[in-house]
């Protein structure tokens, strides 16, 4: 299993999880939770494949919906949707982080593999990670995280930007990508909870 197919795994499991939080948060039926799931999951990997001139990795591999289906079939069977005010602060800021990380990777990865410039792998890494949540979001007439949330679509900028000069004065491998995850996952966290805010015009 490569380094990609990792990232993608972790991504789409941790963003499932993320779209079943709003879901619930929204008060949708079993229907809706589905939707939103696979948006946030399934969305913005395929705008990126779309980008780059390829076969839509979920319209081609089984997996990405299997991994959907079973995350939602999980939450619900542990009712993870009760209590959701207190599961909300803790279990979807977690999952969510953890998702922006991997596909700002598996994005950045992407770009590369397609030889594209700095401007195109940062921008590939942060459709991947926010773009199947602005998608979610508009079908749920929300203001996209990306736009009002704390230090969000940063993380993937920054990620992107670290993947692409590795790959350009080093070698990418696992010590790398891994690291980039954990500093990723660390300072979205530590942005979160210290509410680090960009400049407002």
């Amino acid at each position: 299993m490569t380094l990609l197919e990792i990232a993608e795994i972790i991504g789409i499991a941790a963003f499932a999880l993320s779209g079943f939080w709003v879901a619930v948060e929204e008060k949708l039926d079993l229907l809706g939770v589905f939707i939103a799931s696979f948006l946030t999951a399934l969305g913005g990997g395929i705008i990126r494949d779309v980008i780059v001139g390829k076969l839509p990795y979920s319209f081609v591999n089984f997996l990405p919906s299997m991994i959907v289906l079973l995350v939602i079939v999980f939450a619900i069977a542990l009712k993870l949707h009760k209590n959701f005010g207190f599961q909300k602060r803790k279990i979807f800021i977690i999952s969510d982080s953890i998702g922006l990380a991997s596909f700002s990777i598996s994005g950045a990865l992407i770009g590369l593999e397609a030889e594209l410039n700095y401007f195109g792998v940062v921008l590939l890494a942060l459709i991947t990670a926010v773009g199947g949540g602005v998608l979610r979001d508009v079908l749920l007439n929300r203001v996209p995280m990306i736009l009002k949330a704390e230090f969000y679509g940063s993380i993937s900028i920054i990620i992107g930007t670290f993947l692409f000069l590795a790959d350009r004065f080093y070698e990418n491998n696992i010590f790398i990508t891994v690291s980039l995850f954990l500093f990723g996952l660390a300072l979205r966290l530590f942005a979160f909870y210290k509410n680090w805010q960009l400049p407002k015009v």
